[in-house]
Order: C-alpha cells, then structure tokens, then sequence
C-alpha cells in the first residue's frame, strides 16, 4: 500500500544539523527542512550571525539551536556533533554546506587560500560525516546526508578563475558517490546537490561586477537562483520520499551545466 506523499514529505520528529546554517543556502535550507517539521541545529564560526539567523527561523515558527564552531577544525566538528546529540538526541539529517571561495588565476593562487578553500570545502564535509557516522546514524541504522556542491564541481570554466574552489566542490561531487556506496548498508542515504549561481554573501563580489541580467542570461531559464530554489530539492533528499535515491548529484542551475558543461 502506497503511503500519500504529504507523508512522505513530513519530517515531524526529525533533526537535522545544518553547517555554515546562519546566512544563504545553508540557512534556505535549514529553514526548508523547519517548515516540514523538523528540529534545526545550525552551526558556522560566526556566533552572532548564527544568534540572528536562529531567531528568524524561531519567529517563522521552526524549532532552531546553534553553536559557533569551525567545521574543518576536527575538535569543534566533536564539540558541535556532541552538542547536537545532548540537543537533539540524535541526527537524522545532516546538510554539509559550510564552503568558501577564492578568485584567482591558477599560477597565482595563494597556497594559505587553496588550503583554507579545501579545508572547508571538503575536509569539512568528511569530518562531519564521519562524526556524525559514527555518533549517531551507523548506530540508528539510519541518515540522510545531503552535501552542497556546486557546478563548479562538475566541469571546468575558461572564463572563471577558482581552481581550488571547482577542486574542491568536484572532490564533493565523488565524495558523495564513494560514501553512498560504503554506507547504503547502514540505511543511510548520500547525495548532493550542486547550485548554479545563487545570490549570497560569497557571490556579491560577482553579481556587483557582473549583473544578476547578465548572469541570468546565462541559463535556458533566463535568470539565476532564489531563495525558495534549493528548498524543495533538499527536502526531497532529506525526507522519505527520497528513501532510495543515493549517490546522485542534483545540479539545481535553471540548466546551466546541460547546455554550457560550466
């Protein structure tokens, strides 16, 4: 018997910890899987930013904590899953969404920037679900991981210059893939989704330089991304209706990567 979707969709006695949860996609999401009832954990190493974005999501009526913490740092990744398992009682969900990025040309990038770049970007994602692997969803014998990638990840460009950010988000992209496959045994799904351009507070620099237009011009859509545009494709992943969806990576670009491969 067929269980109705609205079911599917609902993640009422769930808990996710979102990271890099206090400001754009992280906090879109966050505020997704709040509306269908789950309760939030956000985390980033900005207290005050998280305090803020916490109260908006309390004032929409979503169950929300956070705690400050760098997420590429392994003692503040045990701190926060430690936190969250004394908040929350366990994680069902967890969303890897901290990221930084860095412009330059790949003869002149800055080696401390292609190791702060690749620390959050993916050292982050691999100590989070390690730990929160061990602590709580290997043990339940259940978990949703959804990781934030980017198309970046997906092909090279010859018009943007980040080649430690599009390193990074296309070790995210086999990172989801290898994972799915070592612990769909233990009932946990991996993906990820991976943006198109999104306005945010890392992509203010080129949407000021460039225009949302001419960005927008870009896509078969005709315009870039907002802030409902991640929402229903992270709950999908999050929630039962995505039970047996594992290892894939959603490019949520208005198809960009179908017609450009960038």
């Amino acid at each position: 018997m067929s269980t109705p979707v609205q079911t599917l969709l609902d993640l009422s006695g769930k808990t996710a910890l979102v990271t890099g949860g206090s400001r754009g996609l992280g906090l879109q999401i966050a505020e997704a899987l709040g509306e269908a009832g789950a309760k939030i954990l956000l985390t980033s190493r900005k207290a005050a930013d998280l305090e803020e974005a916490a109260a908006d999501l309390q004032a929409k009526g979503i169950d929300t904590r956070w705690v400050a913490a760098d997420a590429s740092e392994a003692t503040h990744v045990d701190k926060v899953v430690a936190e969250a398992l004394q908040r929350l009682g366990h994680i069902d969900i967890l969303v890897n969404n901290a990221g930084a990025t860095w412009g330059a040309p790949a003869e002149d990038h800055p080696i401390e920037a292609w190791d702060k770049v690749m620390n959050l970007n993916i050292r982050s994602v691999f100590l989070m679900s390690q730990a929160v692997g061990r602590a709580s969803m290997i043990p339940r014998r259940a978990g949703r991981i959804i990781n934030v990638a980017s198309i970046a990840g997906l092909s090279g460009s010859s018009r943007m210059q980040y080649i430690a950010y599009g390193t990074s988000k296309g070790a995210v992209v086999n990172f989801t893939r290898t994972l799915a496959g070592e612990w769909g045994r233990h009932g946990i799904t991996v993906n990820a989704l991976a943006p198109g351009f999104f306005p945010s507070k890392m992509t203010a620099g080129t949407l000021k330089t460039i225009g949302a237009q001419k960005l927008g011009a870009m896509s078969p859509l005709g315009r870039i991304g907002d802030d409902d545009d991640l929402k229903g494709a992270a709950l999908l992943f999050a929630s039962a209706a995505g039970k047996h969806i594992t290892g894939q990576i959603l490019a949520v670009d208005g198809g960009v990567s179908a017609v450009h491969g960038e």
